[in-house]
């Protein structure tokens, strides 16, 4: 699994040729303005850092290969060609990448702020569009990426903050702030809000990217991410057809602090059940159990099939 950034390295001028990437610049704009950060990491840092790995991989050519939390939609074509030539090599992109847009971020809104950073609607379009392709897709999984902090930890402006006392003067520094979207407990609702703003995405489709595709993905697919006999009854009721706001009262997560605020989700998860014991509903909450009822996943995994 691979986090896919690098700088790119300075090419040395020759004759009439030209530095094929220029230095990692300082700022050029206000250190509260997501342009500026989001200009200070741009898709070459991902193409560089895939070109990178796809020139390794004939070194252990039945080795998987997964790009974690994919942004810029100018890798695509790479991974594609890739896979064309047999590496064994898929992607995953994230709900802030699916969602979120660059145009929309406000200043000092660090909420937004993660790596790789999230990029403009014509490049969220090209995500969906490489989803949504029926057999070939290098894209085979979508995440949640879930990185959660205190407000004061993302230098939220006061005026953003959900829990205002706790921010103490922060000032809304993307470049300072810490990097990382929190989503958990919201992605389903999050993707399913988006697809059904689409209108071809069924819920299926959801499965497959959330569920089935990722248990594949870490040799799990006998037991995780699919309802059968002899599988572990891990089920979400889902309303497709209700709506939330997202609220700290609607945000399960310690931390309320979340780029998603105060947005209008389609879909809502009304009870959670693990391995056929319910754990959770919207009534009640949590369901009270002696202790963690996760497990750790030791048995032996079968053979990732291709995805």
């Amino acid at each position: 699994m691979f986090h896919a950034e690098m700088i790119p390295p300075i090419a040395a001028s020759v004759g009439d040729d030209v530095q094929v990437s220029g230095p990692p610049l300082q700022p050029s704009g206000p250190l509260t303005t997501y342009q500026t950060f989001l200009d200070s990491r741009p898709p070459s840092f991902e193409t560089y850092a895939i070109t990178e790995i796809l020139s390794l991989a004939h070194l252990a050519p039945q080795l998987d290969l997964h790009i974690v939390h994919l942004s810029a939609v100018q890798a695509i074509p790479m991974l594609r060609d890739a896979r064309a030539r047999g590496v064994r090599v898929t992607a995953e992109t994230c709900f802030h990448y699916l969602s979120l847009a660059a145009e929309a971020v406000q200043e000092g809104d660090t909420r937004h702020k993660c790596c790789p950073p999230i990029r403009e609607q014509a490049n969220q379009d090209g995500l969906w569009a490489e989803l949504q392709r029926p057999d070939d897709s290098v894209i085979k999984t979508v995440v949640s990426d879930h990185s959660p902090c205190t407000p004061d930890l993302k230098l939220l402006p006061a005026g953003l903050a959900a829990d205002p006392h706790r921010v103490g003067g922060a000032d809304g520094d993307f470049f300072s702030a810490w990097g990382g979207i929190s989503s958990v407990g919201l992605g389903l609702s999050i993707l399913w809000t988006e697809g059904h703003a689409r209108r071809n995405v069924t819920i299926e489709d959801v499965v497959r990217w959330c569920c089935r595709n990722t248990a594949k993905q870490v040799g799990l697919d006998g037991c995780k991410g699919d309802l059968g006999v002899g599988f572990d009854g891990d089920i979400a009721v889902f309303d497709d057809e209700a709506t939330f706001v997202v609220e700290p009262s609607t945000m399960l997560f310690r931390n309320k602090c979340s780029p998603y605020e105060h947005k209008t989700l389609r879909g809502v998860v009304t009870e959670t059940w693990l391995r056929g014991c319910k754990v959770f509903s919207r009534a009640d909450g949590f369901v009270e159990k002696a202790g963690p009822m996760g497990k750790l996943l030791l048995e032996p995994r079968t053979r990732k099939a291709e995805a």
